[in-house]
């Protein structure tokens, strides 16, 4: 099944660190994704830039609203993202738990299968609708 993994952490904790600390937290969170890869399981991973580079279009009465932001409700926001390829939601969960490990500070990773859906063709997870 096709997994999303979202991370999320304190920004100011995350873009505050030095380049030799960035270096280093890089270092160990690819020797955790590294097993995946080689098997040819890990999608795409990205780092999201920070919330003040955000844009968050909003549906409005009329038109839609274009404002600046995430307007999220909350002292974690989303940072980045992992998709990857797992038999069962404890293999999604023993990696999450792996990149908790070599992860410094305060980080959550969010877990949910999904579909990726592509110009005449979908491909949706198992267990799922439509």
């Amino acid at each position: 099944m096709l997994y999303a993994i979202l991370c999320y952490a304190h920004e100011e904790t995350v873009f505050a660190w030095s380049k030799e600390e960035e270096a280093s937290v890089m270092e160990r969170l690819h020797a955790v994704q590294e097993p995946l890869a080689k098997a040819g399981k890990l999608g795409p991973v990205g780092r999201l830039m920070p919330t003040t580079a955000a844009t968050t279009v909003r549906k409005g009465k009329d038109e839609p609203l274009v404002l600046d932001g995430p307007f999220a409700e909350t002292k974690e926001v989303l940072l980045g993202f992992y998709t990857a390829e797992f038999d069962s939601l404890d293999e999604a969960i023993a990696f999450s738990k792996d990149l908790s490990a070599v992860n410094p500070g305060s980080s959550s990773y969010e877990i949910r299968p999904f579909y990726v859906f592509h110009p005449n063709e979908i491909k949706a997870a198992e267990g799922g609708s439509s």
